[in-house]
């Protein structure tokens, strides 16, 4: 796995630069990283790509709206 602190990690362009809150994603070889991009030192949790894929698609459609 790569060092978590040395990938580049990408957050939504619709989160606020001014105290938004927001995921962070990263490549980690095999797996996805996400961390809570208000804390940068947290927790990393690891996903697989096709889960990760399958929940992009569902928010995208709008599927997980309420």
């Amino acid at each position: 796995m790569k060092n978590v602190e040395q990938v580049a990690w990408r957050k939504s362009s619709y989160t606020s630069q001014e105290g938004g809150t927001c995921v962070e994603l990263a490549n980690l070889d095999l797996t996805v990283g996400v961390r809570d991009s208000t804390d940068p030192q947290g927790p990393v949790l690891q996903f697989n790509r096709p889960a990760v894929a399958q929940l992009v698609s569902r928010i995208k459609t709008g599927e997980l709206d309420r």
